[in-house]
């Protein structure tokens, strides 16, 4: 275990911590920094700081950097479905029923694992168990995610999606029928406190809104384009559920009869977003899988 220490001159007099100490070592990520400072492992003046301190003039600063974990996580060989790669960046089409990271007690089997076996060499700030990912889709959503391969790229996409840059469109079947072709959902979202493993719409929630675009209407169903301004755990089901169109085959937020498909319908079939080295705007596209063009087959004709 390594210890640092910095004395805040002048010149970085009431700027926060983190991003000081990111500038003085550029070694250190903004966002390596932050997690340092939420495990005690940052104190100013001998006490430690939230994420958010600005120091003061002559503020001692002790920083201890953790020895790296060991990493538990099982590289397995995996048929991925790559459609990008180079040394910064992976952009891999999820297949539906695949967890995207391991947690304790489910470590083998999803897609850190493939990755890990595919290159070796991912971004370690999100630690042993999440390394290179930067958002995430739930088990039963397919469809495409960017996955960054050092800490440099990691900073830079996380920096992109809070700035709402980032493309993400999703293809969705929801029950009812939406009368208007567009509409914005603009509804904060957190833990539901009568059930810690729900999501839903309360007052004190994070900010989030998503925007959807009807594609075609089926009898008592209708196939959604939903784009993603921010990115909330279960946003687009939690948000289609508030205005009284849930997901067909959403098995914790949709209603007890729906269509048997195995999860809810939904498919990150595009992103795009600016390549955190050449600043080209990357854009993908991943098509509907098979069992999502055969269900939409089936709606079609039972019209």
């Amino acid at each position: 275990m390594e210890k640092k220490e910095h004395i805040i001159l002048e010149e970085h007099a009431n700027e926060r911590i983190d991003k000081v100490l990111s500038t003085l070592n550029t070694e250190w990520s903004r966002t390596q920094v932050q997690q340092w400072i939420k495990e005690g492992n940052v104190l100013v003046n001998g006490q430690p700081i939230k994420t958010n301190y600005k120091g003061s003039l002559n503020d001692k600063i002790e920083i201890t950097i953790p020895e790296p974990e060991e990493l538990d996580v099982i590289p397995e060989e995996m048929d991925l479905e790559i459609y990008y790669e180079d040394k910064d960046v992976i952009v891999v089409n999820k297949p539906k029923g695949m967890v995207v990271h391991p947690a304790p007690g489910h470590l083998t089997g999803t897609l850190v694992n493939g990755l890990m076996a595919h290159c070796k060499d991912l971004s370690g700030i999100n630690g042993v168990l999440r390394p290179g990912i930067v958002h995430r889709i739930d088990k039963d959503t397919s469809g495409l995610l960017m996955v960054a391969k050092n800490d440099f790229a990691h900073e830079d996409l996380v920096n992109q999606l809070v700035a709402k840059t980032v493309t993400r469109r999703y293809r969705a079947v929801v029950h009812g029928n939406i009368a208007h072709d567009d509409g914005t959902i603009d509804a904060p979202i957190a833990r539901d406190p009568k059930d810690r493993q729900s999501m839903t719409v309360v007052d004190n929630g994070k900010h989030a809104v998503t925007h959807f675009h009807v594609l075609e209407r089926f009898n008592d169903f209708t196939l959604v384009e939903c784009q993603l301004e921010t990115g909330r755990t279960h946003q687009i089901r939690v948000h289609m559920k508030y205005i009284g169109f849930p997901l067909a085959g959403d098995p914790k937020y949709g209603p007890r009869k729906t269509i048997d498909f195995g999860g809810q319908v939904l498919h990150a079939g595009i992103l795009g977003f600016i390549h955190p080295r050449t600043k080209e705007y990357l854009e993908f596209e991943a098509p509907l899988p098979k069992d999502f063009v055969e269900l939409l087959d089936k709606l079609r004709n039972n019209r």
